[in-house]
């Protein structure tokens, strides 16, 4: 083989002019390595977008079944950036042995982060006085009072990467936290101050409830009328993790009726969101587009996790954060590696 190894980029994670912060100075030190970005960016992958390239790097648009069916593929490795997946058919990657990434090691604080910005934007009540100030000026200045967060409960929904990262972002505050998560033992979260409890006490007792697991159809709907209704008037529900986890009709209504004090949603049932969506006119919630924990830090974070699994693969190797470790033991992905280690380990 005298070819160099392909690498194609989707454009949805891209500024509006010139090469996005990801790192991409990683795949310009190797000789042997170049890099495409997509021209155009459809809902999903299009096959030609993919057909003579070795590796993919994906931020949030679609690749199905129908995208990879029929095709000569040669990708081997799909790195996504971030940890959700549900956009990608895993299982159609798995039929046509291509290896998918992800990239909790670059997620992790940016999202905690991000899960943070929205308590104290709740509860200091910034969206409010800020269109206070700009309506009346200063003279109503006291009219709006926040609510402190120490000794206030915070529970998260699923206590992983983000999850764990949220807790530690949270000590110095003083706060009792709570964990429900079937898949996580005491062992796991020693050293977090964490109480593992199942989910109707943590939706009772939590002043915060935080959504951190991923969605799979264990957890679609996981947050409905019932569990909305568990929780107290004066509590708060977050979620940036994905929004069918939380039955958003429900949700909506309980915010309209004030049932719970308010709500932030970084993501919705919808994406995007509906122009007319209900949401839109309370003023209870704080919306933002799926994009709360974008920051220059977190694109080139995730960029440089997901490029050195790029890497790997193009140097022959196992990568880390794999989603279809089935793959590894395929003979056509081996077969793949093996021609990368010949052709680029010792590049």
């Amino acid at each position: 083989m005298s070819r160099n190894f392909q690498v194609s980029l989707t454009r949805d994670f891209m500024p509006a002019a010139g090469e996005p912060d990801v790192g991409l100075d990683l795949l310009r030190a190797e000789a042997c390595v170049e890099y495409q970005l997509f021209r155009s960016m459809p809902p999903e992958v299009a096959p030609q977008q993919i057909a003579d390239f070795d590796a993919l790097l994906l931020g949030g648009q679609r690749l199905t079944r129908e995208m990879l069916n029929g095709q000569d593929m040669r990708l081997s490795v799909l790195a996504r950036l971030g940890v959700g997946y549900d956009r990608v058919d895993v299982a159609a990657l798995t039929d046509n042995e291509i290896l998918l990434t992800i990239t909790p090691d670059g997620i992790r604080r940016p999202m905690a982060t991000a899960i943070v910005t929205l308590i104290l934007a709740l509860t200091h009540e910034v969206a409010a006085k800020d269109r206070l100030f700009r309506a009346t000026g200063w003279a109503r200045r006291l009219e709006i009072e926040g609510r402190g967060v120490v000794g206030r409960t915070v529970g998260s929904v699923g206590v992983g990467n983000i999850g764990k990262e949220l807790f530690r972002l949270l000590q110095p505050f003083g706060m009792v936290h709570l964990a429900a998560d079937p898949f996580t033992t005491p062992e796991s979260v020693a050293g977090l101050q964490v109480e593992l409890t199942d989910l109707e006490t943590l939706m009772r007792k939590s002043d915060f409830v935080c959504v951190n697991c991923p969605l799979m159809p264990e957890t679609q709907g996981l947050i409905g009328e019932r569990e909305i209704g568990w929780m107290k008037p004066t509590a708060y529900l977050i979620n940036t993790a994905r929004g069918p986890i939380v039955d958003q009709k429900a949700l909506t209504l309980a915010l309209q009726e004030k049932r719970i004090r308010g709500a932030g949603l970084d993501v919705f049932t919808r994406e995007p969101m509906d122009d007319d969506d209900p949401l839109l006119k309370l003023d209870n919630v704080i919306l933002t587009p799926h994009s709360l924990g974008v920051t220059d830090q977190c694109l080139r974070g995730t960029g440089e996790s997901a490029l050195r699994s790029v890497l790997s693969v193009f140097q022959g190797e196992v990568p880390p954060y794999i989603v279809n470790r089935e793959v590894l033991r395929r003979p056509g992905f081996q077969k793949k590696l093996e021609a990368n280690r010949q052709q680029w380990a010792s590049s």
